[in-house]
């Protein structure tokens, strides 16, 4: 009895002992595959099957950001063209960073190659950013909130170390259009005053400086500055519906779109109170007088009604509305 004892004791240690063996050199494989594939391009792509046998599937040593998202041009989602160059760049500066390990991958499933898994995850929307960790399932801030946060490289990057503790520095390739912009721009300056040298009164002109004033204002309040700090979307596609999105349905974040949509309606309403202003000074004919006022209260009941309605999309329970609800 003894000795069958000791040869089912002995049997059951080879039996874990070479299940230990053969899980190393799965991992093993697993690691040399990713590591191969991360040397030919900083994102590797996959379809369901290689995203369910080497981010989904354990054993597992290695963490994985995935963007999930729809490139093909039928799918016209212009936001994931703008996501992939942002994650390129940060997949391509963790590549070449110097701390560089195999510990942390960069991959992607499209749409028309992997809609099994949108299906399985149960994902209708794209881009969608997650961080698939080593050990254990995604969490719910193992999802990038791109609606709050933006995609630009840095905010992913930013994300990336508080899931992983792995901080990368987002190296860009050098843009020299901003420069190119400024030296135009002070080139064309430059190039009025000099055919105005001889009459520069425009620059002491109210109505100029006015608009210029309010141009600012109306870029600043629209939300331009929160663009240019958070690399928002332009815009929101729904891969499945084809339906787009030009506003936030959150006052936590907003697209390009929108802000664009903002600005038009401030600058609509300005306009009516400045005919109304108009309408008041005009002196003489009566008729002119109240097509101004007319126009200038027209301009500003609809167009607030729809910057009011705006508002009353983005902040859920607002009660108040004018013209349009």
């Amino acid at each position: 009895m003894a000795t069958v004892n000791a040869f089912f004791l002995v049997s059951a240690i080879l039996l874990i002992f070479t299940g230990f063996i053969d899980a190393a050199d799965s991992l093993g494989d697993k690691v040399s595959q990713m590591t191969e594939w991360n040397n030919k391009k900083a994102v590797i792509r996959m379809n369901g099957d290689k995203f369910r046998q080497y981010v989904k599937t354990t054993p597992k040593n290695y963490s994985v950001i995935v963007m999930l998202t729809a490139l093909q041009a039928q799918r016209q989602c212009s936001v994931c063209k703008q996501a992939n160059d942002e994650y390129t760049i940060l997949a391509n500066s963790w590549r070449y960073y110097q701390q560089y390990s195999n510990k942390l991958f960069f991959a992607m499933v499209d749409y028309d190659e992997g809609s099994d898994v949108f299906s399985s995850m149960k994902i209708n929307t794209a881009p969608v950013f997650m961080h698939f960790p080593a050990k254990g399932k995604p969490k719910k801030g193992d999802t990038l909130d791109i609606h709050r946060v933006g995609f630009s490289a840095e905010q992913i990057a930013k994300w990336v170390a508080e899931r992983t503790d792995i901080n990368i520095r987002v190296f860009r390739p050098t843009n020299y259009s901003g420069t190119l912009a400024l030296a135009l721009l002070f080139a064309l300056i430059g190039g009025l005053l000099y055919l105005k040298r001889n009459n520069l009164e425009f620059l002491y002109n109210k109505t100029v400086w006015g608009g210029l004033a309010l141009f600012v204002i109306f870029a600043m309040t629209s939300g331009q500055m929160w663009n240019h700090i958070r690399g928002p979307p332009v815009m929101h596609k729904n891969p499945s519906t084809g339906q787009i999105n030009y506003i936030h349905g959150s006052s936590q974040g907003q697209f390009i779109a929108e802000t664009y949509i903002v600005f038009f309606l401030n600058a609509a309403v300005v306009g009516g109170f400045v005919l109304l202003n108009e309408a008041n000074s005009v002196k003489g004919d009566p008729g002119k007088k109240r097509i101004l006022s007319m126009v200038g209260l027209g301009f500003v009941a609809i167009f607030f009604s729809l910057l009011l309605s705006v508002f009353r999309s983005k902040y859920q329970g607002y009660p108040y509305s004018f013209l349009f609800k």
